[in-house]
């Protein structure tokens, strides 16, 4: 028994010193790598230069650009250059061919990095002994696990990396910019050209630090640096493979509502009769059913390559992002939803379908590709506007979306021409053709409806219109609801509806999940956070009565203790530092620690940042529980500590890392300092429970979405918490 005993404990201590060995050093991570170059290796005094700052970015990792509004959110990776006689700057650092994307939890355009980035800084040299000194910070996120990580470095230029030579000729003619587009694009050329000559040096689209190619080989020296984001392939954001299930999902159910439509469900038996009753064998039949099925899917396949090819990934951002796109969309789904609803009908050139039906008379196997042709045409009045929405949907995300919709919708479009032919008998089940097929356009005319708003709340989201705030947005879903509502159970009607003797269940259980739905999004015109539409809501922000910040505002809201989440004294930087949901804490460690002590309660750390999206992800999808925000007003000591502000310390309290040896100097510096050296962790959000000696009452934990987790997180802390006071009393 004391055998089993001690190899058990053999085995825990293992397991325990191998998990502790590799998370320590796990945990510290650096995603993005820098290398410095310079656009020429020789230039004489006068003349201009680029400096070159590429960056190495990890798979999965983004990191942030320096040209847009450093007041959006996000952290702007920012370069200061320290002034010395050899040298001036010319213009403003430019970061080369950023991607742009709109986020609602910023509530505006922001421009990143994926796989590679590089940013260029012109100079002109002054004095032969050349001198360039400086600093930047910056900020890379990943969207796998919600981690976003500050960073600062430095750098220095000197005639090692930049050979400076007497004056230049006073009659030298003017060449052109270093950073115009056209040098741009021959410096591209030869750095791929120098690659070419040396792959041994590259791996896969990524370029390998130009400080390592310099000692391996001259003649590609000058040429890495000055292969950019725009010259190695990136690698495509938002095309993981859940992302495009989940659409070709989504495109598939379309499809089969696609089905239900009057254009096409009376087709189906006719086309499977033809089949079936035309051909030789009934081996045959299949076999023409199964090409006609594929026809349809390469038809619409094709489309959606067409349009992949037409806006690819530079499109897929215009679309995303400039209001004209989006308002041509509003305008498009409201004449998608007209239609629907009977006013007009969009229809095909009467000459296009002459011409697809006559080729489809000459029989063979070309006549049923243009069979199912004349079907993709004859229908389009009525699956015109799902494959618009599909199409609209896919081109505003990246290149593979497109056709993997078209992929999905066609599948399901064409699956039941096939499998009825297999089965013939099967088509005897079907339901009558009827009134209830026109019903089925209208409730997609109302959806399409609601559908528009969202391209238009885009463009007034980006542009600040003030057209589209949330509370009006959610009045127009409202009252379009409920008409949808109220047409189910027949107390609308229109042009093309049949008279409705009585409601069937299948209606009625419809009318229910849509009278429900109204009824989920009443409590958001007074600020209720509906959290399962906040991705797709105007932000909160925009709501001008909220009951919440008026509560808060007017000391409505009581804690359920009398002196939960109660301050012991003023804290610093709350100024300009700000917890969610009316919660009260401080902003200094030193402060949340002495009033800790003071109250006997233990501390909860949130290791934050301006630039953290994930952090106001879980502020608002789970602080916000209720659950939750008692447990932080009556528990605990709230300390949020940012790892990104730039406020400058008293000189007092700078001081040197023991980390990495810089001096650091800014609030933000010093708690990441701190989360490093005291944690071995870099990434936030981070969160830790501990005592007013800075002892870890249990393990930390990082991003996650479930409440439930958190709440457990948030009670071993207390209970953790009162077992050392406990003990310490004793």
């Amino acid at each position: 028994m004391n055998r089993h005993r001690l190899l058990k404990q053999l085995i825990a201590t293992w397991l325990l010193f191998v998990v502790a060995l590799t998370t320590g050093q796990a945990q510290v991570l650096k995603p993005a790598t820098w290398s410095y170059d310079v656009s020429k290796k020789q230039v004489a005094v006068g003349e201009e230069v680029e400096l070159l700052f590429n960056v190495r970015i990890d798979k999965d990792w983004y990191l942030y650009s320096s040209d847009f509004d450093p007041d959006l959110g996000p952290m702007v990776t920012e370069f200061k250059f320290q002034k010395h006689p050899s040298y001036e700057l010319v213009g403003d650092i430019k970061p080369v061919n950023p991607k742009k994307k709109y986020d609602d939890i910023w509530e505006g355009e922001y421009t990143y990095f994926t796989g590679t980035a590089q940013f260029r800084q012109k100079i002109r040299v002054l004095q032969p002994d050349l001198l360039v000194k400086g600093g930047y910070e910056y900020q890379v996120c990943t969207d796998v696990d919600g981690r976003c990580i500050p960073f600062d470095d430095t750098f220095t230029f000197t005639n090692k990396q930049l050979k400076v030579t007497g004056a230049a000729p006073v009659k030298e003619k003017a060449q052109q910019p270093t950073g115009s587009q056209e040098q741009l694009k021959a410096e591209t050329e030869e750095a791929q050209a120098a690659l070419t000559e040396a792959p041994a040096l590259t791996k896969g689209t990524v370029p390998v630090d130009s400080a390592v190619l310099s000692k391996t080989a001259a003649t590609a020296d000058s040429a890495v640096a000055l292969v950019s984001a725009s010259a190695v392939p990136q690698p495509i954001a938002g095309t993981d493979a859940d992302g495009l299930w989940a659409f070709m999902l989504v495109a598939f159910g379309s499809g089969l509502v696609a089905l239900l439509t009057p254009c096409v469900f009376p087709m189906v038996p006719m086309t499977v009769s033809f089949f079936t009753g035309s051909s030789a064998s009934r081996a045959q039949g299949i076999f023409k059913a199964v090409i006609y099925g594929l026809s349809i899917i390469a038809i619409y396949t094709i489309i959606g390559t067409v349009v992949a090819k037409l806006f690819g990934a530079d499109g897929a951002n215009f679309i995303s992002t400039h209001w004209l796109p989006n308002v041509l969309f509003f305008v498009v789904f409201l004449l998608f939803a007209m239609s629907f609803f009977g006013m007009f009908e969009i229809t095909l050139p009467s000459s296009w379908l002459t011409k697809v039906d006559a080729q489809a008379d000459k029989g063979g196997w070309i006549g049923v590709f243009f069979m199912a042709f004349t079907l993709a045409l004859v229908s389009f009045s009525c699956t015109g506007p799902i494959v618009g929405s599909i199409l609209v949907a896919s081109a505003g995300g990246e290149t593979l979306r497109p056709v993997v919709g078209m992929f999905g919708f066609s599948l399901a479009f064409a699956l039941p021409f096939t499998v009825f032919a297999v089965f013939p008998s099967w088509l005897s089940g079907l339901p009558k053709s009827g009134g209830w097929l026109n019903a089925v356009k209208v409730v997609l005319g109302f959806i399409e409806l609601a559908l528009a708003l969202k391209f238009l709340s885009i463009a007034d989201q980006v542009y600040h219109w003030g057209i589209l705030d949330r509370e009006v947005f959610l009045a127009l879903w409202i009252v379009i609801f409920t008409l949808m509502g109220f047409y189910l159970l027949g107390k609308l009607k229109f042009s093309h509806d049949s008279d409705l003797k009585y409601v069937s269940v299948p209606r009625l259980l419809l009318a229910i999940a849509t009278f429900a739905f109204v009824v989920y999004l009443v409590p958001g015109l007074f600020g209720a956070p509906l959290k399962a539409l906040s991705g797709y809501l105007p932000p909160q922000t925009t709501q001008d009565f909220d009951l919440n910040v008026i509560a808060r505002e007017n000391g409505a809201v009581t804690p359920v203790v009398a002196d939960a989440n109660e301050l012991c004294e003023p804290p610093k930087y709350a100024d300009f530092l700000h917890l969610p949901h009316g919660l009260q804490g401080y902003f200094d460690l030193e402060q949340a620690k002495k009033c800790a002590a003071a109250q006997g309660k233990p501390i909860f750390i949130d290791f934050t940042g301006h630039g953290c999206v994930n952090c106001r992800e879980m502020e608002a999808n789970v602080w916000s529980d209720p659950a939750v925000l008692q447990r932080l007003r009556e528990d605990y000591v709230i300390a949020a500590l940012y790892v990104d502000d730039k406020t400058e310390l008293p000189q007092n309290e700078w001081y040197t890392s023991s980390y990495d040896g810089k001096e650091k100097t800014t609030l933000g510096k010093k708690y990441a300092d701190y989360q490093i050296t005291k944690f071995n962790v870099n990434a936030q959000p981070y969160y830790v429970l501990m005592d007013a000696q800075e002892n870890v009452l249990v393990t930390p934990i990082t991003y996650d979405l479930n409440v439930d987790n958190f709440v457990k997180f948030l009670d071993a802390g207390v209970a953790a918490y009162e077992a050392t006071h406990d003990q310490e009393v004793l």
